[in-house]
């Protein structure tokens, strides 16, 4: 029996509850994740190729880390090497879209397979422990006085962090042009280059933060969602007068080419992996919001999101 054939049948007697899920558990999947070790996609990636094996949809996961473009050569690289491999997956989310919008690379998402989006997550702005700024109000008057003096660290162009910065910039009267951002291509360089003194004010989300938050090597002065983070005494940029709100959500792409049913039975498979008892602990252990989306509905989430954030960067003078 041909392969595709094979997969095919597996699909449709697993969509029918008539074999088990985990009869699917031929597969040997390969997890792209488009950005260095120790940032966000890195955790979310390799928590769910744990989850996977644990939910035995998966009998191993395989990483490739490729940083650099807010994703797109990580997506580039998936894109010709990956094309109609059904047991390949792409961590991806709003970071890539906003990379996609400021740096207009020659791939884009089109070109390959939604499957889920699986979180989300707010950012939190820290200043390193001796800085002698000390809250936001005080970057913010620093903002005022010198833009191009306050030196924001965080992801790449057009990630939430470079967005919310922009933003804060815009509801404050500076021109957000003037921002001075410094992009890194995965949360290790980031933390780094705070703890190191070497940015005024870093952005990311709160779990890349947070050990060092709770060591008092930084400190934490603002959290871009509507409210206050549960259980996580960090004040929001509303409660202190400036209206701004984004949050970072977290997806998984298959591969170009692949058939109708190998994207159904990836999609089963992430969603099984969802349920699992690792997962959970993961969202727990990183602060993360389950914000499972599959099928159409992710479809659209990602179209209507990606015309969302374009229209806020114009807005914010990004592009």
């Amino acid at each position: 029996m041909r392969r595709d054939t094979f997969l095919k049948s597996l699909a449709a007697l697993a969509a029918t509850g008539s074999f088990p899920l985990s009869a699917l558990a031929a597969a040997n999947i390969k997890m792209m994740i488009p950005a260095n070790p120790g940032g966000g996609w890195d955790t979310t990636g390799r928590a769910l190729g744990k989850a996977l094996q644990e939910a035995k949809v998966a009998d191993s996961v395989t990483y490739d880390n490729k940083g650099g473009a807010a994703g797109a050569l990580g997506l580039a690289q998936f894109i010709n090497s990956a094309k109609g491999d059904p047991n390949a997956l792409m961590v991806m989310g709003a970071v890539m879209l906003g990379g996609i919008i400021t740096g207009k690379p020659p791939v884009n998402l089109s070109q390959v397979t939604p499957i889920a989006r699986i979180t989300s997550e707010y950012n939190v702005f820290v200043l390193p422990a001796n800085s002698p700024l000390k809250s936001m109000a005080d970057v913010v008057a620093q903002l005022k006085k010198d833009p191009g003096s306050v030196k924001w660290g965080g992801g790449s162009r057009g990630s939430t962090e470079h967005i919310a910065a922009a933003m804060i910039a815009r509801e404050v009267g500076v021109d957000p042009a003037k921002l001075n951002y410094v992009a890194f291509r995965g949360g290790g360089e980031a933390t780094a280059a705070i703890l190191g003194g070497n940015v005024t004010v870093g952005g990311s989300g709160y779990s890349e933060f947070a050990e060092y938050i709770n060591a008092g090597k930084m400190k934490a002065v603002a959290v871009t969602s509507g409210q206050r983070l549960k259980g996580i005494n960090v004040p929001t940029l509303k409660e202190q007068g400036i209206n701004v709100e984004i949050g970072n959500w977290r997806g998984v792409y298959a591969a170009p080419g692949i058939t109708v049913e190998q994207r159904k039975a990836l999609t089963d498979m992430v969603l099984a992996a969802l349920k699992t008892k690792s997962w959970q602990e993961s969202l727990q252990k990183n602060d993360w919001t389950p914000a499972v989306l599959a099928g159409p509905a992710f479809d659209k989430f990602v179209d209507d999101e990606f015309a969302s954030l374009r229209a806020t960067m114009v807005k914010s003078g990004m592009v």
